[in-house]
Parts: C-alpha cells; sequence; structure tokens
C-alpha cells in the first residue's frame, strides 16, 4: 500500500524486490546509480508497535525498475508476469515516442474523454500560436494531436517535420561530453548560416522535454538537413576524425 510522505506517494521497495525473489541490497544499490530514480526514506510502525526506517520509491521509478528487471533472474514463478508487463511497457513506449501518445487499452470512459479535452485544448493553443511559432512545426504538432485523437498514426511530410540540433548531433554517435562540448558551438553556427541563407533568423518553437518542462529551441525541419550537414562537415568532422 502507498505511503505519503512530504506530498510525495511511496511503496515500500524491499517487499516488491522480495516478491521477485531477488537480492533487496544489489537492487537498492542498482537503484540509487540510476539518473531516473527518485529514492526516500520514510518511517512506518511495524506489527509489534516500534518505528522502522524503510526506502520507498514513487510510482515513476517503479515503473522504470519492472521494465528493467532481467527476466532470468527473477523467481520462476514470476517471469511470465514480467514477461507481459514489460512487452506491454516496450509497446507504450514506442507509441509515445512514435505516435506521439499511448492509450492503455484498459483505460476507462473518464481516461479516454480527458485524453480527448487534452486534445481539443493542444489543438485550440495551435491556433492561438498562428504566427509566433514556424508554421510547419505547427502543422506537424496539429497532425499528431489529430491522430492521436482519432487513434491513427501521424502522416506527416518528410520535409516538413521538425529537426532539432540535439537530435541532429545525437545521430552522429557522439559522447555525452562530446555532446556537451559541441552542442552550444553547432546551434550557434547552424543558426548563422540559416540567417546567411534565408535572410532572416530561424523561429522559436516550445519543446517539451521528458521531465515535463518546455525550453524554448531553434525551429528547423527537414528540408535544413542539408545546411546541418554542411555545418558538420565544415567544421566538426575533421575534428571527430582527428580525435
Amino acid at each position: 500500500m502507498p505511503i505519503q510522505t512530504d506530498g510525495k506517494s511511496l511503496a515500500a521497495f524491499r517487499p516488491m524486490v522480495e516478491f521477485f525473489g531477488l537480492a533487496y541490497s544489489a537492487q537498492l544499490q542498482k537503484l540509487k546509480s540510476k539518473s531516473w530514480a527518485t529514492v526516500s526514506n520514510f518511517d512506518t510502525v511495524g506489527a509489534d508497535g516500534k518505528s522502522r526506517d524503510m526506502v520507498g520509491i514513487d510510482r515513476r521509478t517503479t515503473g522504470m525498475w519492472l521494465a528493467t528487471l532481467d527476466e532470468n533472474r527473477v523467481a520462476e514463478g514470476k517471469r511470465a508476469d514480467l514477461r507481459a508487463y514489460q512487452a506491454e511497457a516496450a509497446d507504450a513506449l514506442d507509441a509515445y515516442f512514435h505516435q506521439g501518445v499511448a492509450v492503455n487499452p484498459r483505460a476507462d470512459e473518464h481516461q479516454v474523454n480527458a485524453l480527448i479535452f487534452q486534445s481539443r485544448a493542444q489543438i485550440e493553443l495551435c491556433q492561438a500560436a498562428k504566427g509566433l511559432i514556424h508554421p510547419d512545426h505547427l502543422e506537424a504538432r496539429a497532425r499528431v494531436v489529430l491522430a492521436r485523437g482519432l487513434g491513427e498514426h501521424a502522416e506527416l511530410d518528410r520535409s516538413r517535420r521538425p529537426l532539432y540540433t540535439q537530435s541532429f548531433l545525437k545521430e552522429k554517435n557522439l559522447s555525452r561530453k562530446e555532446m556537451a562540448s559541441k552542442a552550444g558551438v553547432f546551434g550557434k553556427k547552424v543558426k548563422a548560416a540559416y540567417i546567411e541563407k534565408n535572410d532572416r533568423e530561424p523561429q522559436m518553437y516550445p519543446l517539451d522535454l521528458s521531465n515535463g518542462q518546455t525550453r524554448e529551441v531553434r525551429a528547423y525541419t527537414e528540408a535544413d538537413r542539408p545546411l546541418m550537414e554542411q555545418v558538420w562537415n565544415e567544421y566538426f568532422a575533421p575534428l571527430t576524425l582527428d580525435a
């Protein structure tokens, strides 16, 4: 049963680990090393009336922990359930990143209606943002929202699909250190090249981050990929080869 502490809902970690027949200390150590994990301590009263300090994790961490367990190391009787969960989790992640939304097939009417309301609000925001955000980005977002509401996959003109400098650099298989050192300079040089080519600055676009925050980024599309490749080859590719 979840415990409410400091405004957060936590579930005791040890019983979950023992349920799967795993070593608690090893799982706790592994979890504490993960950047996505939220691990907190809380006080609970045992059957003997004594207060004990327990480790709890939130719902988000629980889902990630279950998705990353090795099915071959859990108790044999729990493997089928874990496989089923991980398969559904993989489907949900694929739908979220490639279709824009993941809908639980067991969602009730209230949850579905909430999703419809959210889609309607997002379409209204797209309308209100005309003239403020790159039109190609607005169209792409609107198509994704509409497809989500219809339970379909959004069909986007490839040349008009949003393209971010960070996404472009990730395709170059850079290390985290290389990304940190090159991203800022690369973004500035792409912006300068875009201005030289189009005689105007690239528009801004509010990008939704995985942590729930929003950050303003330069709005490029796949049509600008040759420009990014040009900047990469001129300023960065030789540096990568020398390294």
